[in-house]
Order: C-alpha cells, then sequence, then structure tokens
C-alpha cells in the first residue's frame, strides 16, 4: 500500500502551499487598520470564495435524477453554498469598522466642562440567579462614578431573599407577580413603575452577571449627544473561561467564540450603521422605548428586535468597542447550547414578524441585507454536519458529496479554504484559529439545525429560556446527547480510515478521490473528538474563579510584614508568598482601599487563607475585583499554545 504522487498532484500541492506563503506574507506586512489594505485584502478573500463557488455550481455537479448519488452532492452543495454566501457577506461586511474611543473621549469632556450630567435608571434583570451572582452587578452598579443614577433590582422570581439583599446594600428591589414576556415583560414592568416615580432620561440595562466598571455611564453617556443615536452598546467579557476553553485547557491561548463578533463584526456594522444591541451592558433613552410601546416581547431576541425598531424609525444602535463591563460566561454545554439555540430562533422570528426586516417592515436594503447576514449565520450550521459525515457516506455507501475533478478541488477548494483561514486571523487580531474555530461551530451544529427544522413548523410559541449560572460544578459531568453524537462522529470516521488503509484487500495504490476522502475521514475525526473533549466536562472548583490581582499589602501575625496577592473571591482565598504559619489568633491582612481584614483560616504554609471580610469590606473587594478592566481570559488566540492544551487534555485530562 502507497500514496502515488504523479506531477499534477505535486504541482497542485505546491501551489497551495505558494498562495498560502503568500498570503501569510500579505497578513504579515498588511494592517487591518489601514482602510485601503482592509478593503484590498478583503476584496481579494471574496473575489477566492466566489471563484471556488462557480466552479463548484457549473463544473461539479452531476445530472439531477431521483437516486442517491445524485441527490446528495446536491445537497451538499446547496448548504455549502449557504455558508460560502455567508463568508463572501461577512468579508464585504468588513471592509469597513469603526473606532468611536477619540467621541467617547470629547464627550465625557463635554459632560465634565458643563456639569449637565442625564438621570440613568439602571435596571438589573434577575432571574433566579443566585445571590453570590447577583452582587458584583449589584454592588458594583452601585458604585459606578457618575452623579445622577438609581440602582433597581428587577427580580423576576419573587424571592424575599433578594429583597432583603437589596435593602441591605441600598438599592431598589423591583418585582411582578407573573412571568409574562420573559425579560422583556421584565423590563417593560419597571420601566412602568419607574415612568410614574422617577422618569430618568436614560435607561442602562444589565444582566445580573454583568458588573459594570466604576467609569462606565461616564463613557457612554455623553455620546447621547448625537440625537439619532437611540442605544449605545458596549461589547460582553467575560471573567470566566466558557465549556470550550476550560475542557480544553485554553482559557489562555484562545478567545470565546463571541470575541469576533464582538470585536470585529459589531464595529464593522457600525461603520453603516446596522450594529444593533445584544441585551446587557447598554443604554437607551427612555423617551424612545416608551414611543416604540416599551421593550419589544414578539421575538426571543428581544434585544435584537428593540435596535430594529428604533431603526425602522431612523435611529441607530453606537457601538462603543471598550471593555466596560465584565460577566459570566455559559459555564457548560448544555447552557452553551441553549443560548445559541435561543439567539437562532429568536433571528428567525424577528424576520418573520409582519413588520420584520425580512421581507416587509420600514427597512432600506442595506439593513436587510446585514438583517440576511445574521440569519445565514445559522442557517450555515447544518453544513457542518455535512461536512462531517460526509466522509464516512463515501466510504459506506460509495456516494460521494463531491464529484468533481479532485485536483481541481485542491487546487480552487483547499486554496480558498487557505486564504479565508489567513484573513480571518488577520483582521479578527488572531480571534480565529484553524481547528478551534471550527469546533466551536461543531458544538452548536446538531442543536441549532434540529431549532431550525423546528421553526419550519412552529416558529413561535417556544418559551424563553434562561441560562443557568453560577451553580456547583464541581465534579465532573458528560453532556450526554452531544458526546454521543461526536463518539459517533469520531468512530464512524476513524473506522472509514482503518477499514480503508489496514483491511486485508486494501488497494495497494489509491485514487485521487480516495486520497481526498482519507484526508477528509482524519479531518472529520479530529474535529469530532476534539468536540467529544468539549463534552466531558471538567470539574470547577467552587462556585466562583480565581481572579488574579496584584496588589500591595501587608500580612500582621507576630510582627511580621509581607507582600499579598488576591487571589480569588469564592471562599476570599488571599496568596501570601511566603508565609509559614499555623495559627491565625489576631490575624489580619491589610487591603488598600479595604483596610484591615481578619483571616479565619490558612490552608497550608505558604498557600491561601480564608478572610472575614465585613459586608463594606466584602463589597468593597467585589468593586476591587469585577469593577475595573482585566486580562482574565485570552483575548488573542495563539495555535501553538492551544495546541499544547489540547494536548495536555486529550493525554493527561
Amino acid at each position: 500500500m502507497f500514496f502515488h504522487f504523479d506531477s499534477d498532484l505535486t504541482s497542485v500541492l505546491l501551489f497551495d502551499l505558494g498562495v498560502a506563503l503568500a498570503f501569510l506574507a500579505l497578513a504579515a506586512l498588511a494592517d487591518p487598520r489601514n482602510p485601503l489594505e482592509r478593503v484590498a485584502f478583503s476584496i481579494v478573500t471574496a473575489a477566492s470564495l466566489a471563484l471556488y463557488l462557480c466552479w463548484r455550481l457549473l463544473d461539479t455537479l452531476p445530472d439531477l435524477e431521483p437516486t442517491a448519488e445524485s441527490l446528495w452532492p446536491y445537497v451538499y452543495f446547496s448548504f455549502e453554498a449557504i455558508s460560502i454566501v455567508y463568508a463572501v457577506a461577512s468579508v464585504l461586511i468588513l471592509c469597513r469598522t469603526t473606532d468611536w474611543t477619540a467621541e467617547a473621549d470629547a464627550a465625557e469632556s463635554e459632560l465634565a466642562a458643563s456639569g449637565r450630567y442625564p438621570s440613568v435608571a439602571v435596571f438589573i434583570c434577575t432571574y433566579n440567579e443566585p445571590i453570590h451572582i447577583l452582587e458584583k452587578s449589584a454592588v458594583c452598579a452601585k458604585a459606578m462614578d457618575y452623579p445622577d443614577f438609581q440602582v433597581y433590582v428587577c427580580d423576576d422570581t419573587r424571592r424575599p431573599e433578594v429583597r432583603e439583599y437589596c435593602e441591605t446594600i441600598g438599592v431598589n428591589y423591583i418585582t411582578r407577580p407573573d412571568n409574562r414576556h420573559a425579560k422583556a415583560g421584565n423590563l417593560n414592568n419597571a420601566l412602568q413603575l419607574t415612568n410614574k416615580e422617577r422618569p430618568s432620561e436614560l435607561i442602562m440595562v444589565l444582566d445580573a452577571d454583568f458588573a459594570p466598571q466604576a467609569n462606565f455611564l461616564k463613557r457612554v453617556v455623553g455620546l447621547f449627544r448625537n440625537q439619532r443615536i437611540g442605544i449605545v452598546q458596549t461589547p460582553q467579557f467575560y471573567f470566566n473561561a466558557d465549556p470550550i476553553q476550560h475542557n480544553l485547557h485554553i482559557a489562555s491561548s484562545f478567545v470565546d467564540d463571541q470575541r469576533v463578533f464582538f470585536d470585529t463584526f459589531q464595529p464593522a456594522k457600525d461603520a453603516v450603521e446596522c450594529a444593533f444591541c445584544v441585551g446587557t451592558s447598554f443604554v437607551v433613552r427612555r423617551s424612545m422605548v416608551n414611543e416604540i410601546g416599551g421593550f419589544p416581547h414578539e421575538a426571543l431576541s428581544e434585544d435584537m428586535l428593540l435596535s430594529y425598531r428604533l431603526m425602522e424609525r431612523g435611529y441607530i444602535t453606537r457601538w462603543l468597542n471598550e471593555k466596560l463591563s465584565v460577566g459570566l460566561s455559559a459555564e457548560g454545554i448544555p447552557e452553551y447550547i441553549t443560548q445559541r439555540t435561543r439567539w437562532c430562533l429568536g433571528t428567525i422570528q424577528i424576520g418573520l414578524l409582519k413588520d420584520g426586516p425580512l421581507w416587509r417592515g420600514r427597512f432600506t436594503l442595506r439593513q436587510r441585507f446585514h438583517y440576511l447576514h445574521g440569519l445565514f449565520c445559522w442557517l450555515s450550521k447544518p453544513f457542518i454536519l455535512c461536512l462531517l459525515f460526509a466522509p464516512s457516506i463515501y466510504w459506506l455507501f460509495g456516494i460521494s458529496a463531491l464529484q468533481a475533478d479532485e485536483l481541481l478541488f485542491m487546487k480552487y477548494g483547499i486554496s480558498s479554504l487557505l486564504v479565508f483561514w489567513v484573513y480571518a486571523s488577520w483582521i479578527s487580531g488572531k480571534r480565529t484559529l484553524p481547528l478551534f474555530t471550527e469546533v466551536t461551530h461543531a458544538l452548536t451544529a446538531l442543536p441549532v439545525t434540529l431549532t431550525l427544522l423546528q421553526a419550519i413548523r412552529r416558529p413561535f410559541g417556544r418559551p424563553f429560556k434562561v441560562t443557568e449560572k453560577g451553580g456547583d460544578r464541581a465534579r465532573m459531568r458528560v453532556h450526554l446527547p452531544t458526546a454521543l453524537f461526536f463518539g459517533l462522529v469520531t468512530v464512524l470516521s476513524g473506522l472509514s480510515v482503518l477499514q480503508t488503509v489496514l483491511a486485508w484487500n486494501a488497494p495497494t495504490d489509491f485514487s485521487e478521490r480516495e486520497i481526498l476522502n482519507l484526508v477528509w475521514s482524519l479531518v472529520s475525526m479530529t474535529i469530532a473528538f476534539v468536540s467529544l473533549l468539549v463534552c466531558i466536562e471538567l470539574p470547577r472548583y467552587g462556585q466562583e474563579e480565581v481572579i488574579d490581582v496584584s496588589l500591595d499589602g501587608q500580612y500582621r501575625q507576630a510582627g511580621q510584614t509581607v507582600d499579598v496577592s488576591i487571589g480569588g473571591l469564592s471562599a476570599d482565598r488571599v496568596r501570601i508568598p511566603g508565609l509559614d504559619a499555623t495559627r491565625t489568633d489576631d490575624a489580619a491582612v491589610y487591603l488598600p482601599q479595604i483596610g484591615w481584614v481578619r483571616i479565619a483560616e490558612i490552608h497550608e504554609a505558604g498557600g491561601g487563607l480564608t478572610i472575614l471580610p465585613t459586608t463594606e469590606q466584602r463589597n468593597g473587594i467585589l468593586s476591587l475585583l469585577f469593577g475595573v478592566s482585566r486580562a482574565q481570559i485570552a483575548e488573542r488566540g495563539s495555535l501553538r499554545a492551544s495546541m499544547a492544551g489540547l494536548l495536555r487534555r486529550a493525554f493527561v485530562g
């Protein structure tokens, strides 16, 4: 058995290698902040994808007949075409971008000079989140540096302990007798009450697990001097690793899957006034919300719909791409999937509304195009399933998804894929990585596809399902449905390769088609296996993430004084280098801005300890940890470090 590489195959592989090297050199020399270079790279990438799509359409499809051999290539191509159209649309959208930092600076200075600060009502939406989650948002919101605002905790589960907690820290508590219209209904209840009592000019909305920085309002509010701005939205950042980062040991080397959307796509959409609200960490004009009859509730994605309701009235959502809040990412695979399927169905529902952007409503062609771009993001997910199963279908049933000249596919298809990979990494500032980005898409491919099928039959009527956060995850968990799916793909792909290569009747000379499908099987097996690892969720010790904060502090016991740094807050752990003590009588730690904090327990020599802060001190520690910007999770990717984390996870655990 051997692989026969003829001169034609060798020349094609050399061509692909040359294309990859040329575009890597281009990415190293070009600057995405340069408008001309950004447009040039985008156009070349879009042209490469379009050329491949045209070739697939014109030269690779068999005659259409009612047979599996004929229909399967058409099914595969249909979903592939949707994905390519989405990719081309993405590249065209990314030709432009915005950065409103200078505008925010000028607006903040103007506010300070005038001394006239618009009043703000801060709505913190909570549904069953435990107090140790809610307290970060409530305490940090109350500690914001702004002269005129009120904080309202909007509790949709009517919990006496939350009411009591709000009274303790001095923020307003709002509830209602039912949960009609879910989060939108919760916001509208708060809107109506404050319309009567204290109607502020602006409304800030936070989810219960998002803590704002002290300067949030001062950075955002000044932008409303532009009367066309209805919403100022800031990106979501997280202080914990999502399931992919955590379970693959890549929290410090791979970004969460929403970073590209927040940091790359939303500024590009903002450049043509098509950015939209993402549900938390935003500020909106009260008058405009009242004008449209309150926060819209007709779709599960009430945040996105809010932007579209204002958009059709000529108002825009301004994207201020600054890290002004930090929140809790989905901690497990079930919660991760729940979020994505809700966003998928919510996007579909917005388009299907009688005045939505899909066919009616008062929207421009550009606004409809940007809506379709978001819709195609979800419609492209079934292609991932086709991609994973196609090689196994070939080996098991002899039906090829790609009935084309394999050398031409390697020339057009592989080269365009390499170009797109290089472009995606370049335009996003290394926020995408081969394999790992594919895994993030693969994890939700099946549930999103099932959601799309359900939407065909019944697009409306599905209840709003809140993403659960803050639970005890001290034990290893396996998300069985998703794990079984990826286990099946891994086994099918692996057996296909083994049977083809090692069977007693295995061919001694492989054709180009067989070589292509062997490589395809290996790629499919790799993506499925890594996805399977993600589904076997590693423990997260404690209910809090460890936050690294360096402080100049002191430890006081028997006359000793040493430096300290905070390592976390779940048990109020504090790291003290070099400390060797077994007694905690009359012991305390001095933390700047906090004061002397009592020590309850020393866990080990030179290790952690438990402290007993007062309520006021605990609130100060919360503000210290979550009320300022910290690089807790990676904001750029490293392929080498991510591969090292993956190998450690695969072979060590």
